[in-house]
């Protein structure tokens, strides 16, 4: 937990900071260790989120800004720990002026400064981490940073293009089912009964739709309740428990033209954090491990593992062991290979993550141009369907006159 104290030294002044301890008494050791007099100790309060995490609210343009600063303010020659603090008084958001309140703490402290980002994977990914600590090792954090800045601004562009492609399916999706809730639970059993009272026989067809609408309308609220449980619980397992997300995995490897998308989007996050990784001096083995858990496909993460324990550890070369994995394509493994005997992998790595990204985007715009016209004609049918149900039924009453 995060104390904030207020304390003295031997000649009178006022030392002001911050200490993660397990309980008060820790950080009275902590202060009587460095001979300071307490003040005022108190904790700093976490805020958490209904989104389930303090720091969950770190978002990819704050690690923009907190990359993009850091790397700036070295790059003039501002030690590390005074960037720090200026940043400190900078942010305004509270999950990231208490992280770096964290940060500073370590630092004070003498802890290594990538421990701060270690605690959080669920923020910054192990590639992240692991680049930030051989930073600090060679003593290369401005480059590391800068790096890290360009990285994640193509990630957070990239994001925004899919965002803004998929935003009007999801419109459309989200109109039809409006749109047939209604019809099918208020309108529909209305005209239903209206037909039904007055003894008119309406056709099969009309009868079926009839039949549906009046049983939702009935049972409006369970089917309320499902969709809420469905969207609400159903979601959380798919999406965070482990075994939904297996699940998810299959289903998803299953679909022919997500597939591709999947597999494009895993090779692209392979090719740019082997890259960075590499260039970054990390041991090879290391390297693969790390990229195999932020890859973000099961498929992929068992064969890096797989290349790394099967192949690299037992002396087999990069392109060796790359090669003999047929989740890569033939292209990528031969251009691993060759340019690892040319000596500029790292390159020809960030060439491959660039042409995926461009492959990704292109490809989710085709998904876009097929999902749209197929929605609206899957609103348009409902809406005829029942249309015709109600029209059919009118025409034969007003044809016996």
């Amino acid at each position: 937990m995060l104390y904030h104290y207020l304390a003295a030294d031997q000649s009178g002044k006022i030392v002001e900071a911050d200490f993660d301890a397990d309980n008060l008494a820790q950080v009275l050791q902590h202060l009587a260790g460095r001979e300071l007099r307490p003040i005022a100790v108190k904790p700093v309060k976490e805020q958490k989120t209904v989104f389930g995490g303090f720091f969950s609210e770190i978002s990819i343009a704050d690690k923009v800004f907190l990359t993009k600063y850091l790397s700036l303010m070295l790059s003039v020659g501002t030690d590390l720990l005074s960037a720090i603090n200026i940043l400190i008084s900078d942010f305004e958001k509270l999950a990231m002026k208490n992280f770096l309140l964290e940060v500073r703490d370590n630092l004070t402290r003498g802890k290594p400064f990538y421990e701060a980002f270690e605690r959080y994977p669920k923020v910054f990914s192990a590639a992240f981490t692991n680049l930030i600590k051989a930073a600090e090792t060679s003593g290369n954090l401005q480059k590391t940073f800068e790096d890290l800045s360009i990285a994640l601004e193509r990630e957070a562009e990239f994001r925004g293009r899919l965002r803004s492609a998929m935003i009007y399916p999801a419109i459309l999706l989200v109109a039809s089912f409006v749109i047939f809730i209604f019809l099918v639970s208020f309108a529909l059993p209305k005209i239903a009964k209206t037909f039904l009272d007055s003894g008119i026989d309406p056709p099969t067809f009309s009868k079926i739709v009839f039949a549906v609408g009046l049983f939702m309308n009935d049972h409006l609220t369970f089917f309320i309740i499902l969709g809420l449980i469905i969207v609400g619980p159903g979601s959380w397992f798919l999406l965070r428990n482990p075994i939904g997300k297996r699940v998810l995995d299959r289903i998803l490897a299953n679909l022919p033209f997500i597939k591709k998308i999947r597999r494009d989007l895993a090779i692209q996050r392979f090719a740019s954090t082997y890259s960075a990784l590499m260039k970054a001096g990390m041991p090879i083995i290391q390297t693969t491990k790390i990229t195999a858990e932020v890859v973000g496909s099961t498929e992929f993460r068992v064969s890096l593992i797989r290349i790394a324990d099967e192949g690299l550890a037992k002396g087999l070369t990069i392109g060796e062991a790359f090669r003999r994995e047929v989740v890569f394509p033939r292209v990528v493994a031969n251009l691993v290979a060759i340019s690892e005997k040319g000596g500029h992998l790292e390159e020809v790595l960030a060439t491959v993550a660039d042409f995926y990204a461009a492959s990704v985007d292109n490809d989710v715009r085709t998904l876009v141009a097929v999902l749209e016209p197929a929605l609206l004609l899957t609103m348009g049918g409902l809406v005829a369907m029942i249309a015709l149900s109600i029209i059919v039924p009118i025409y034969q009453l007003t044809s016996q006159f």
